[in-house]
């Protein structure tokens, strides 16, 4: 808020007493430029002195002699930094643009280079004087007037200065310097101006005309050049406006796509577009504050967009549309993503010239090369994904396919410049590029696309839990009443489903005949609606099967066939067959034994059903006597789990048998406990013999 008050109170400053433009005329002799000052200040068009290289050092003083005023620049080159009119950066669109060195007699060239010019000032008694540097410039720079150094542009503090975006920067004039040149108070004063100029050569990829100064530096009074670095200042904010609300939008919607996985966590898809999205964000305010502020140094503002966040965004891409349509071949296909955005970001890194001391510039133009090369390849897979996207889901493939095309426009906009097709435009003085009009757009598209894959996601999660609530039904009606009584026995029975559907089943079945009575307890592998469907299954069969047969062994060999060749179709079983006299006969698929009494009934370990044909199943025979309990168990109560891990287990199953509870009480513990799995109970006693 306080930058934009000093720019609104600069402004209006500029618009009381604004500045007026000087003229700017060489001397009869040498290369001087005459420059009358009063509230006022001059764009310093030239003539300009200008050479590459670095200038050596004065051994007594260790200053640069190329920037003393004594200093002989008669040899250099002249340079003229009028603009043409209407003359705007092709990139920033800042106004009074000149093109750099490398379209001035010096294309490819890199390093440092010395821009120098004599001034003759006549400065009111009392005035102070200020230079206003290039706001458009390629890519540092060190001021120097008289030879007394002024300030810097970037941190030249060692032998590979530290450089930022573009950015507008004022120095005050010392009256010092303006008065050693021994003119008198009030009387014309000369003063030299140098600027050390450095250009990193990452900027000969970037630019099509870099190289030193793109604006004509400012010199004047202290407040008028102040009004103007402010008004540069607002231009260079309006330049980069889009990215901040690129940043939000991306934030936005990002936070809200990862937001859809509380509505259906089953869907990756969510997940993985928030993640893409939340990086451009990133990717959207590292440019913004690359731009604006000097927190970060225009390399390490490249180097987190090129070598980290673009990489990931391609691949980040070619993940969503391969998890949105559901796609599992080529399963080799992710692997190779990733390996491709490792490419990306070692040919971004190299193709920068980061490491310009050991890597020649020629190579890091190959890797440039070969990024474009990678950027194709990710592009093609995900075209390829969109067509067996629209071969395989039609109209879902052919709305994705529009936020795809935005995408590339997204990130080859600038490859597209040299078709010679427009790609950025300056609306107000606010930067617009292909790239953000594609990047906006396709926001658009992706909240229609996310919306429309919600609401198919909720009408497919309504289905589901129709399909559950009918199979809690099914389950309902096939299980037997919870209390049972025939001639002799008091059956009790309790059920206690982890999920909505279990896979624990039983059935108690009274022979129509003979009095006696067949137990059926079981459990199906793994848990939900596949369970419920095994339950259903095996409980038909069961009922089938008493028709011909009630022999314990029977009924297993039945279910075992039943489940034979069914793909993770297994289930522990347990038959008992009670005559009217209390004579029992059990036979066991891996199930728990029975407890008589409070105490395991000792029977042989046998494989569950399913597993293999014709499997052999333990068996024995007991009697139970009157007043006997005999208890069958699901796994499920032994197994429960309280909030730091420790199992229920079977010594507290045995301690709590003790006090013969029911079958209910014994479940309401174990899952007050910690259920963690489906819990059934059977509770058998004899209450006379039987005749």
């Amino acid at each position: 808020m306080r930058r934009f008050l000093v720019l609104f109170f600069s402004l209006f400053g500029i618009g009381c007493f604004g500045w007026a433009q000087a003229p700017v005329a060489p001397l009869e002799a040498g290369n001087t430029t005459s420059v009358t000052l009063g509230q006022s200040a001059a764009r310093l068009y030239g003539p300009w002195k200008f050479t590459v290289g670095d200038s050596p050092l004065d051994p007594a003083t260790h200053q640069p002699l190329w920037a003393e005023p004594g200093f002989d620049d008669s040899k250099w080159e002249t340079v003229d930094l009028t603009p043409k009119e209407g003359a705007i950066d092709p990139t920033g669109g800042f106004s009074g643009y000149v093109p750099g060195w490398t379209a001035k007699g010096h294309p490819g060239y890199w390093g440092y280079a010395w821009y120098r010019i004599q001034v003759q000032v006549n400065a009111q008694p009392g005035e102070g004087l200020a230079v206003g540097g290039p706001a458009d410039l390629d890519d540092g720079y060190e001021l120097f007037a008289n030879g007394t150094r002024l300030g810097s542009f970037g941190d030249f503090s060692s032998s590979r200065p530290t450089i930022y975006f573009s950015q507008p920067m004022m120095f005050p004039l010392p009256s010092a310097v303006v008065n050693e040149s021994g003119t008198a108070a009030g009387g014309p004063a000369t003063v030299v101006l140098a600027f050390r100029f450095w250009m990193h050569p990452s900027t000969l990829l970037q630019s099509a005309e870099p190289g030193g100064i793109h604006s004509a530096p400012l010199l004047g009074e202290a407040g008028t050049v102040a009004a103007g670095y402010q008004a540069q200042w607002l231009e260079l904010i309006r330049a980069y406006a889009v990215s901040p609300v690129e940043a939000v939008v991306f934030l936005l919607l990002g936070l809200g796509a990862i937001s859809l996985t509380f509505f259906d966590r089953s869907d990756r898809v969510y997940l993985w577009m928030g993640a893409v999205l939340l990086s451009g964000a990133v990717n959207s305010a590292n440019s913004a504050i690359g731009a604006w502020t000097q927190t970060i140094s225009g390399i390490a503002s490249n180097e987190i967009s090129d070598l980290l966040m673009i990489p990931l965004s391609y691949a980040g891409w070619v993940m969503v549309w391969w998890i949105w349509f559901g796609l599992r071949r080529p399963s080799w296909l992710p692997r190779a993503v990733a390996g491709m955005a490792l490419l990306l970001a070692v040919s971004n890194f190299l193709g920068e010239d980061l490491f310009y001391t050991v890597v020649p510039h020629p190579v890091g133009v190959i890797f440039h090369g070969v990024s474009l090369v990678v950027r194709l390849a990710f592009l093609a897979i995900m075209l390829w994904i969109v067509a067996k996207g629209v071969h395989l889901k039609g109209l879902e493939g052919w709305l994705v396919l529009p936020a795809v095309v935005l995408f590339c426009i997204g990130r080859f906009a600038y490859e597209l410049a040299a078709l010679h097709i427009q790609i950025i435009w300056f609306p107000f003085g606010v930067q617009l590029t292909l790239g953000h009009f594609a990047l906006l757009l396709l926001t658009v598209v992706l909240a229609f696309l996310l919306v429309r894959r919600l609401l198919t996601s909720l009408r497919a999660q309504r289905r589901m839990a129709l399909d559950v609530k009918q199979a809690q039904e099914v389950q309902q009606v096939i299980l037997p009443q919870t209390h049972t009584e025939l001639p002799g026995f008091v059956i009790e029975s309790e059920y206690r489903p982890a999920m909505e559907v279990g896979g624990d089943f039983f059935q108690i079945i009274p022979h129509p005949t003979d009095g006696s009575v067949l137990i059926v307890a079981g459990d199906v592998a793994g848990k939900g609606l596949k369970a419920g469907m095994l339950v259903a299954l095996l409980v038909g069969a069961i009922r089938s099967t008493v028709h011909f047969s009630f022999d314990p062994k029977v009924v297993l060999d039945e279910l075992n066939h039943r489940l034979l060749g069914r793909s993770d179709a297994q289930a522990t079983c347990l038959a008992l067959h009670i005559t009217a006299g209390g004579e029992a006969t059990l036979a066991n698929a891996g199930h728990l034994p029975p407890y008589l009494n409070g105490k395991p009934l000792a029977m042989e370990g046998a494989l569950p059903l399913g597993m293999v044909p014709g499997a052999l199943f333990s068996s024995m025979s007991f009697n139970l006597a009157e007043n006997d309990r005999l208890v069958l168990l699901s796994d499920g109560l032994a197994e429960a789990r309280d909030a730091d891990g420790e199992l229920f287990g079977f010594e507290r199953v045995e301690k709590l048998l003790q006090s013969q509870p029911s079958g209910s009480q014994l479940a309401t513990a174990a899952e007050r406990f910690g259920q963690q799995d489906d819990i059934s109970v059977i509770v058998v006693t004899r209450t006379a013999a039987g005749g």
